[in-house]
Order: structure tokens, then C-alpha cells, then sequence
């Protein structure tokens, strides 16, 4: 596959280090909420695209500080696209005087770091000396230097790492969850980044979980914390976890939370491939994911009907590229994140850790960033988010009216043709044609009288002008509703959109994993369209003019099919 359309920024700060100019966040804060949508004081839609950041483990200190400088970290997320981070910290950081009275220095003592310790004095020495939360503070302030909005999450009350349903974290009343202790924490937090803009939101607690979990202990408990986070801090948003791990958000469609406040509440979502077990690799990759995301829909999606903002807070997979589970699951999850424009954040930055589980330096194969956080671990993914990054709706984004793209959750890019009578193939979701689907099934280019057709197996597929045959019309088939199938009006055989091995061209093809088959891979064929109101840059933009054997194809085809 051609790897083209990266931007050019990440490549050159990433891999050589430079600085570049990073694309800046002008949101005006604070931020809050207008329906379904996150918004900025002009009342624009704002979507959080942001990526984890650990600062909850046993140091208690943010990941990586003794690998890279922390503002060499902070603008390689910028350039990376990510306009915020949710940074996690662990409750006693602010409730346990000992702790948080510890020095950078000497958490990592107590820990025998020696070797993070030598690493930090070389990367970031003015950390050294500072306690642990003027640390976390320093980071913060950082990402502010960086115009990256930042989202404190309190993951887990006694530092470590997260979660089972056995670890003393999970719900309250657990042995280290306390839930006057957290409400204090909640309220101390807020107020002490009430001076701080670029703190856009709080999440109140990460993954709830465990035996003594319940619905009537969550709405108790959950709008005391919130009222407590908003009363100190009415500046931030306020964002509530589901239970069983984040993964199930189904009783507020039957009873709503009751709050004092308004236009600030937010409701978060997990959904990782190891959330269903290891469905994706047994499953049929078209079942599975209509199973899931059905489920996904029910347990919290629906939220979005309701008028209230859903943050995927969490999603991520293993960025080497070997776990079939994972793999399957992101094509699946891409769609539906495309398609819901949600907003959300990657798990995870770090590359390392200093340490966790007992494990020092271990590798996190799930890391956006490489062991040493030098450079990406996986540029593919990078590529393949970026459309996701910016909004495709929602207040003031355009004075546009409403339209189509067709969003290939493989790629991350969209199909769009190069000129007026040129191949259809993927390109930059930023550069998507104008699509329509119309009543009668076909896929016309809007306000102009071409449509999409098949020509046979193996073929690309092309604009026509003769939108009434069979092989005009295309439905969304299969489980998963992302195989768009047309039917061959010569003998009515069925094929799907597909992308040629280049990893660009648009050809059809017979449709793939329809059955119960599990071995199969039907990603390639997976479209999903989009409503959009995003400018872009063909609806602004001069094609070129066809050349003379171009016309004269144009022509003969178009003589053909008059002649049908």
C-alpha cells in the first residue's frame, strides 16, 4: 500500500527530530456541551481527538520523562494530530499527604529506579527536585506551553496498575476506594485546576467494576462526585464512566442522571477487541461486528440520540500488527466511530514504562510511541486515525448542507476521484467528492449527473451517466452494513466494492466472508458512508482538464451505454 498521504510534519519531527509548525488548537475556552456535541464558548463544535498519557503507576509520575524532554514529548503529540490528552493520576496523589509530599527524586528511590532516575537528570532535570504533584502540574502546564487540552482522569485510587476486579480499586466500598475520600479528591483536583484553561474536562473515575458494583450505588455516588467536581470547578466538563469495565452505560436509557447543573456533562465509553474475548478471531469478522456494535449501540451509543455527548475514552489494539483480534476488531470500531463522529482517545502514548506489574522498563505493544518514545511504533495507524481527527459535523462547522463521503475504515481514507473523468480511488478524507445515496440505491456525485457503476470482476469502478441499470444500484449487505453490493445486469452476479491490491484503486469484486467462514478477511470491502458538512478541498478546488484519449474513453463508454 502507498503510504502518501502522512503528514509531513509527523515525518519530520518524529523520525528527524525537528520542529515543525504544529497545527494549533484556537478553540475558544472553556468548552461545553450543545446536545449530542462538545462545543467551544462561540458555541463551534469542538471534538476530542486525544491520546492517553499514564501518570498513575507507582512513581506517580507521567510516563517517559526519563526517555525524551517532556516538551519534545508534548509537540510530538501535536504534530501527531491529537489536540488533547487524557492524563490519569491515582486518587492518594492528592489525598495521601505522604505521597504526594514525595519528590520526584525520591518516589523513585523508594522504587530503586536508579536507572529512570539517571535517565530523567539527562532528559528532564528541573523534575528531580519538584514533589510529585507540582510534577503533574508542570506536565499540564506544558501541554498548556503546547495548546494541547488536557482531561484528568482519576484511574485508580492506590497508584498501580489497572484493573482487575480483585484489585481493591473497583467500585465504592472497595478496599481502597473510599467514596467521601474520592469525593474530596474529585473536589481537590478541580479546584486545584480551576486557573488552568487549557484542563477542559474531568473524568470522575476510570473502569468501575468488581463484585460489589451496582446501579443504584452508581447513581448515588457518581452525582455527588459530579456536583462535587462542578461546584469546585464549573469550568471543566464532567464525564461519567459506565460499569463492568466501562463497557455498559444501558440504565440511563431508562433513567437519566439528575444533576443542578447544565452544559457540562459527558459520558465516556471502552471498547477494545478483548472486550468480546476473542470473538474477532473465531467469529466471522461481518458477524462479529454487527453483533458487537450492536451491542455497543445498546450498552451506550444510544446516549447520542438522547442529547448528551459519548467519549470513547478508551480504544486501541496491539500496534505490531500480529494479534488477529485486535486487527479485525479496528476496522469494525473505525466505522462506527466515523459514522458516530464520536469524540475520543487513543490508548496509549507511552512506548514504556518505568515500571509495572514488577516488570522495569517493560514495552507497551499498544504504545502510539516506540520503547525509547524516539518515533512512532506504527506510522500505519497514525495514517489511518487521521481522518477521524477532525470533525466530520456539528455546530458552525460549515454553512454546508448535509452530504455524503465514502469512508474506508482500512485506510482511513476516502474515495474520491482524481480528475472530471479519472479512476475513482482513496485518497485524503479531506479531499472526499460530494456523494449522495439516493432512493433508488445508486451513488450519484451530488449536483452533478454521474453515479457509481460496476463493470465486472477485477474492473475498476467508474462514473457513469446511466444510472437506471442494475449495476448503478448498490446496498449495503452482510451483518457488518459495509459491503456495498451491486448486482451485473449481464448475469446478475453479485460483487462488492473493493480496493485493488495497490492499496488505492477502487475495482468491484465478488463479496467476501458472507458466510459463517472465520478464516476470511473482508476489511478490503469494508465502506462506510459518512454525513458530513466538512469543507473539502474538491468542493473548492479546479479539476483538471481531461486529455484527448480521456474525452474519447469518455465518449466511447458513454456510447456503450446508451446502446444498453
Amino acid at each position: 500500500m502507498r503510504l502518501g498521504f502522512l503528514l509531513p510534519c509527523i515525518t519530520v519531527l518524529l523520525v528527524a527530530g525537528n520542529v515543525c509548525k504544529l497545527a494549533q488548537n484556537s478553540s475558544a475556552l472553556p468548552l461545553s456541551t450543545s446536545s449530542r456535541w462538545i462545543v467551544d464558548e462561540s458555541g463551534l463544535r469542538v471534538k476530542l481527538a486525544c491520546v492517553n498519557w499514564v501518570s498513575h503507576l507507582e512513581p506517580v509520575v507521567v510516563e517517559g520523562m526519563g526517555k525524551q524532554p517532556l516538551d519534545t514529548i508534548s509537540k510530538k503529540i501535536a504534530a501527531m494530530g491529537f489536540n488533547c490528552v487524557r492524563l490519569t493520576w491515582p486518587l492518594f496523589l492528592v489525598t495521601n499527604d505522604s505521597l504526594a509530599g514525595l519528590t520526584v527524586r525520591q518516589s523513585f528511590q523508594a522504587l530503586g529506579l536508579m536507572e529512570s532516575i539517571a535517565g530523567i537528570q539527562v532528559n528532564n532535570p528541573d523534575l528531580l527536585n519538584l514533589t510529585l504533584i507540582q510534577a503533574f502540574k508542570a506536565v499540564v502546564s506544558n501541554l498548556a506551553d503546547n495548546n494541547i487540552m488536557v482531561i484528568l482522569d482519576n484511574h485508580i485510587s492506590k497508584p498501580g496498575w489497572c484493573c482487575s476486579n480483585f484489585d481493591g480499586n473497583g467500585f465504592f466500598g472497595d478496599k481502597y476506594f473510599d467514596a467521601e475520600e474520592w469525593i474530596k479528591g474529585l473536589t481537590k483536583m478541580a479546584t486545584m485546576f480551576n486557573g488552568s484553561p487549557n484542563v477542559v474536562g474531568m473524568s470522575l473515575r476510570n473502569e468501575l467494576r468488581g463484585p460489589k458494583q451496582g446501579v443504584t450505588e452508581w447513581y448515588r455516588y457518581m452525582q455527588r462526585g459530579a456536583e462535587a467536581v462542578h461546584s469546585a470547578n464549573p469550568n471543566v466538563l464532567v464525564i461519567l464512566s459506565g460499569l463492568s469495565f466501562d463497557n455498559d452505560l444501558g440504565y440511563l436509557s431508562k433513567k437519566p442522571v439528575e444533576l443542578t447543573f447544565q452544559g457540562k456533562l459527558v459520558f465516556e465509553l471502552h471498547w477494545y477487541a478483548f472486550s468480546d474475548g476473542q470473538a474477532w478471531a473465531n467469529g466471522n469478522p461481518n458477524q462479529v461486528c454487527g453483533r458487537v456494535a450492536g451491542n455497543v449501540m445498546r450498552r451506550a451509543g444510544f446516549l447520542l440520540d438522547q442529547g448528551w455527548p459519548l467519549f470513547l475514552s478508551e480504544f486501541g489494539l496491539d500496534q505490531r500488527g500480529t494479534n488477529v483480534n485486535d486487527n479485525r476488531y479496528l476496522g469494525c470500531m473505525m466505522g462506527v466511530a466515523a459514522e458516530l463522529d464520536l469524540d475520543w482517545a487513543l490508548w496509549t502514548l507511552q512506548g514504556s514504562y518505568y515500571i509495572r506489574q514488577g516488570v522495569l522498563a517493560m514495552d507497551e505493544t499498544y504504545g502510539l510511541l516506540t520503547w525509547d518514545w524516539s518515533k512512532p511504533r506504527n506510522s500505519g495507524l497514525l495514517q489511518r486515525i487521521q481522518a477521524i481527527q477532525s470533525p466530520f459535523q456539528g455546530p458552525g462547522l460549515s454553512d454546508l448542507s448535509p452530504y455524503s463521503i465514502i469512508f474506508h475504515p482500512s485506510t482511513g481514507l476516502c474515495v474520491l476521484r482524481t480528475s472530471l473523468l479519472g479512476p475513482i480511488e482513496l485518497g485524503p478524507c479531506d479531499e472526499s467528492d460530494v456523494w449522495s445515496y439516493t432512493e433508488q440505491q445508486t451513488l450519484t456525485l451530488k449536483d452533478k449527473l454521474l453515479c457509481l457503476k460496476a463493470d465486472g470482476t477485477g474492473k475498476p469502478a467508474r462514473l457513469g451517466i446511466i444510472c437506471s441499470d442494475t449495476q448503478s444500484k448498490w446496498e449495503f449487505i452482510s451483518d457488518s452494513k459495509m459491503h456495498l453490493s451491486t448486482k451485473m445486469s449481464s448475469d446478475g452476479s453479485s460483487l462488492c466494492l473493493d480496493v485493488d491490491p495497490d492499496g488505492i484503486s477502487i475495482i468491484t469484486n465478488p463479496c467476501r466472508c458472507l458466510t459463517n467462514d472465520h478464516t476470511c478477511n473482508p476489511e478490503g470491502q469494508w465502506f462506510k458512508m459518512i454525513s458530513s458538512t466538512r469543507k473539502t478541498a474538491s468542493k473548492n478546488s479546479i479539476l483538471r482538464l481531461p486529455s484527448r484519449p480521456e474525452i474519447w474513453r469518455f465518449v466511447r463508454n458513454r456510447v456503450l451505454e446508451s446502446s444498453v
